[in-house]
């Protein structure tokens, strides 16, 4: 005799049958809508913060926009007249543009190379030693990016400049210079003072992959007879590829993007137009020239440049992610 058993129908409506046989599970909506309910917060400060600045800035940027439109609150609406003088104005080719990317290139190229030799020196000390060169160099990042341009400010000053009276009292120069007026040595210097300060980032990165690169590699290579700087760039630099490329795309955003380090320099606010660089040229047509609207334009064009390098960390996080 068979029986038959009643399945009730809320328990059918529930599951219904696939082909492997098993039940389908129904996310609830609330389920599916539950993370962006948690982010919503978060999002919304975000947006009130980061979001409406950017779009006010972009909407300047199609004004001429000065004092008498902040005193009026008319607009002047000009389009893209603004963008097409920035990019036909001389200046940004025969100035901002090679001050911005040949220093961005150099501080990156400088930051992670001393960031990777002091990794690597901080790699072959014990954990005692390893602890206190980490302590002082962290001490350099943890300084103000304006307490530092002083300090160099004070090193390089044209009267009172310890590196002046050295060159002096050794018999290299005959009176002081002043550093500061010419566009490559004023470079140099703010090349120091970001490499100075950004070098201890890259430094404990680079470590924190130094130590996970396993000795048993590095071993087998010595004992093949292969020598610390190919040990270095066959075995090291492949298993830190993705930390190379982080530290790298970091540095760039940083060092395109330097404000403080020139604007604080003597002539660095805008009096020698030679040394402007692209945040520093925004700043000074906004704010020193009045003309809100131009100045704008610049820094939408510097929000793009730092965004699609942004884009590529990001993808560079993720294939890390994926491996």
């Amino acid at each position: 005799m068979t029986s038959t058993i009643q399945v009730p129908t809320s328990a059918r409506g529930a599951e219904s049958p696939r082909a492997g046989g098993g039940p389908v599970q129904r996310r609830n909506p609330i389920t599916r809508l539950r993370p962006w309910l948690l982010l919503a917060p978060a999002l919304a400060v975000l947006a009130v913060l980061l979001l409406w600045p950017l779009v006010r800035v972009f909407l300047f940027s199609l004004q001429d926009y000065g004092l008498r439109e902040i005193v009026s609150g008319e607009p002047n609406w000009i389009g893209i007249d603004n963008y097409l003088e920035v990019f036909t104005d001389p200046t940004l080719w025969t100035v901002v543009l090679p001050n911005t990317v040949g220093f961005a290139v150099l501080a990156v190229a400088g930051t992670v190379a001393l960031g990777t030799a002091v990794a690597v020196l901080m790699a072959s000390l014990g954990p005692f030693w390893r602890t206190i060169v980490g302590s002082a160099i962290m001490i350099a990042w943890a300084m103000p990016a304006v307490t530092g341009t002083y300090v160099w400010v004070w090193i390089f000053d044209a009267d009172r400049g310890i590196f002046n009276e050295t060159l002096q009292t050794l018999g290299l120069q005959d009176e002081p210079v002043n550093w500061f007026t010419n566009r490559y040595t004023f470079y140099a210097i703010v090349l120091l003072n970001v490499v100075h300060h950004g070098f201890p980032f890259v430094a404990i990165t680079i470590l924190a992959g130094l130590l996970g690169v396993p000795k048993e590699m590095l071993e087998a290579a010595e004992m093949d007879g292969a020598g610390p700087w190919r040990r270095f760039w066959r075995i090291i630099v492949p298993n830190l590829k993705q930390v190379f490329a982080v530290v790298i795309i970091l540095s760039t955003i940083w060092d395109f993007k330097v404000f403080a380090q020139v604007y604080l320099m003597p002539g660095g606010s805008g009096s020698n137009r030679e040394a402007l660089n692209l945040g520093v040229w925004s700043y000074v047509e906004s704010f020193g020239q009045n003309r809100y609207g131009f100045g704008s334009a610049i820094a939408v064009l510097l929000t793009l440049v730092l965004l699609a390098i942004t884009v590529v960390y990001v993808r560079t996080m993720l294939k890390e992610e994926e491996l």
